[in-house]
């Protein structure tokens, strides 16, 4: 038994890791730092280059070497003047100790050596030497990138093997990425910044009330909203809200984008997430959000054999069981962005996680006026700016669209050296941004010109000459990207369309395949675009929207129960077929027709684009006369800007009220 007790120690020798690896390399540190690399002084201390000086006049200088690669200088001292610098005898010092100097200028020390010289203040030897350290030093930098790969290769497979990153490790894979701001208002963004967006602001400045004033809400018995969606198109503002959140909420945010969670290592993505919410609980109250949550909220796959990332779902597993499972989140409030809302999962939008999808939608028209004062307010204008009428020349942009255009507006009249931005540097920005770069050097025969002129003239006149048809503003033959001519309308905002206005805009479509039939005899590529507009907006007319008169009053959406196959029958398709193509071809008749009609102002407008390449409104009524509902047109605009401006004046009324009770109340409680 005595002998088995004497082995244990034997037996139980610890096993080799990365920390002897550590320890031998910091002996050897530690042993060139104690011999000075096996260079030949004993010992070495490092001064400044005045005190350098004074001891070279002093004659304590036995020799000085100049690296001339690391700009340093060694001076080694005199025997008899060891104890005059270094305070000890030789036995401390060594018998070749020596002053370690940085210098500024090689020409300045080389005087300074030979007025020391020349005063005899120097007699000894002085050289030059240009090595990058000692030959120990280079050995040891030699061999540590090898043992540094071997050490990474060593780590990697025992992470591999061990299952998961954890959040442990060198490099702390298994932590967190979120950016963590203690004061929001560090990003400097607040909800003034946010223009427009006044529905998704209204429910985004509850859930700020409520952190900064949650008693209001918890006395009438309500509880905060544990997480809220901002759901909308790219670029209409869904993290700048967010900024806006932070700016104003006063507490902790964490910041973070959906691909942060998703690594190679497996369950790193659900050690990120457990990090976070420990890390937000420790700061709570607090607001976590996450960017993009598509890209780790996908829904999961129904069928194992279909496969999709298992990684990516047990990150989702665990964020569903961090957001409302068996612990408490209390005081952490999640916010998440997408405009991919349609394939999340379902178990992530319940309520319970997200109680709130807020829509972040395309800003209408009083709304796109207020983000352009946003981003004007850097912009140099003159007095022809008119923000009204930009408003309606940038219909369907979004927030970052019309920031492109300021900035655009601001390049164009820069090229053209003026000191403010005009009008017309933002039209020609519009025109930069919806049909690309003004190509005016590419070469086009005449025969193609008038083509091309009779093509555009017979989209202006169809337009002119239909009541639901947009109201015109430019036509231009002038190459833009990869079209060769354009007609620029100003679209009326419905909330609805009607079948009249949708078959008026199909058959001002193909007026210019039209006219090319009727004035040139013969048709081209020119109309791919038109046709391809024109069969989505006729099997839209059909299948979707009922208005059929063989299939009336039916929707056939092809939402997510129907991935595998049509909701309808091979027969419902033929009809479908029959109808799309009985309606596109009335229209196109009825374009011929009113073509035929107005044959001479046609020609006269397509006479005039091929003198001009770019003509206006003005010139089409010069040709045509008045259009005979542009009056209608105007009225309905101004109605609907009516009703816009008194529900916006509603609104600020109903917010200036609560925030006059919630100051009365304010005051009640301090007295």
């Amino acid at each position: 038994m005595n002998n088995q007790n004497n082995n244990n120690p034997k037996m139980n020798m610890p096993k080799f890791n990365m920390n002897w690896l550590y320890f031998i390399v910091l002996a050897l540190l530690a042993i060139l730092f104690i011999t000075g690399g096996g260079g030949k002084s004993s010992v070495s201390v490092t001064t400044s280059y005045s005190e350098f000086k004074q001891m070279v006049l002093k004659g304590y200088a036995k020799e000085i070497v100049v690296n001339g690669t690391e700009r340093t200088l060694q001076m080694y001292v005199n025997p008899e003047h060891i104890r005059d610098v270094f305070k000890q005898g030789v036995n401390n010092t060594g018998t070749n100790p020596s002053v370690l100097v940085e210098y500024g200028s090689v020409e300045n020390l080389e005087n300074f050596i030979e007025q020391a010289k020349a005063s005899k203040k120097f007699t000894g030897k002085y050289s030059y030497e240009n090595k990058s350290g000692s030959d120990f030093m280079n050995i040891l930098l030699n061999v540590l990138p090898f043992v540094f790969l071997v050490g990474i290769w060593i780590f990697f497979m025992r992470r591999m093997g061990g299952g998961g990153a954890g959040s442990g490790g060198v490099f702390n894979v298994g932590k967190s990425k979120a950016k963590m701001y203690e004061k929001g208002g560090e990003m400097n963004i607040t909800f003034k910044d946010v223009a427009g967006q006044e529905g998704a602001k209204q429910e985004i400045k509850e859930i700020v009330d409520f952190l900064k004033n949650p008693a209001k809400y918890t006395e009438l018995g309500g509880k905060i909203p544990k997480g809220a969606l901002l759901v909308g198109p790219p670029g209409t503002g869904k993290t700048l809200l967010a900024k806006a959140v932070a700016g104003e909420a006063g507490v902790p945010f964490f910041s973070m984008s959906g691909s942060d969670f998703v690594e190679m290592f497996v369950g790193v993505g659900a050690s990120r997430v457990r990090d976070l919410f420990h890390q937000a609980k420790e700061k709570s109250p607090c607001i976590i959000f996450i960017d993009e949550i598509d890209a780790v909220g996908r829904a999961r796959s129904k069928n194992p054999s279909m496969g999709g990332n298992d990684e990516r779902e047990n990150t989702l597993n665990a964020l569903l069981t961090e957001m409302d499972g068996f612990g408490t989140n209390s005081g952490v409030i999640i916010l998440a962005a997408t405009n991919r809302a349609d394939i999340l999962d379902s178990a992530l939008l319940r309520a319970g996680r997200f109680d709130r999808q807020i829509h972040v939608d395309l800003p209408d028209l009083n709304e796109r006026k207020e983000v352009f004062k946003v981003h004007l307010r850097r912009v140099k204008i003159d007095e022809t700016v008119d923000i009204d009428f930009l408003a309606r020349q940038t219909p369907g942009f979004s927030g970052a669209d019309i920031a492109n255009v300021c900035n655009e507006s601001a390049l164009i009249a820069a090229r053209h050296n003026s000191k403010t931005v005009c009008k017309q540097d933002f039209l020609d920005a519009v025109d930069r941004i919806i049909g690309g770069l003004e190509k005016k050097t590419k070469i086009m025969t005449m025969e193609e010109k008038r083509s091309i002129a009779i093509h555009e003239a017979g989209h202006a006149t169809i337009s002119w000459f239909t009541e639901f048809a947009n109201p015109l503003v430019k036509v231009s033959i002038v190459p833009r990207g990869r079209a060769l001519g354009a007609a620029w309308y100003l679209p009326e905002e419905r909330q609805i369309t009607t079948k009249e206005a949708m078959l008026d805009e199909i058959c001002s479509l193909l007026g210019g395949r039209a006219a090319e039939e009727l004035f040139v005899g013969r048709i081209s590529t020119g109309a791919m675009n038109d046709l391809e507009r024109v069969t989505k907006t006729a099997y839209g007319m059909i299948a979707y929207a009922g208005m059929s008169t063989q299939l009336p009053n039916i929707c056939f959406y092809n939402n997510t129960e129907y991935q595998f196959q049509r909701p309808y029958s091979e027969t419902t398709a033929k009809v479908m077929d029959d109808e799309v193509l009985k309606l596109i071809n009335e229209q196109y008749e009825r374009a011929k027709a009113i073509l035929k009609e107005h044959a001479e102002g046609h020609a006269q407008l397509a006479q005039l684009l091929i003198d001009r390449e770019v003509i206006f409104a003005e010139d089409v009524e010069r040709i045509f006369g008045k259009r005979p509902w542009v009056s209608r047109s105007e009225e309905v605009l101004e109605a609907q800007q009516r009703a816009q401006a008194e529900a916006m004046a509603e609104q600020r009324a109903k917010e200036l009220e609560q925030e006059r009770e919630q100051q009365n109340k304010e005051k009640e409680e301090k007295q």
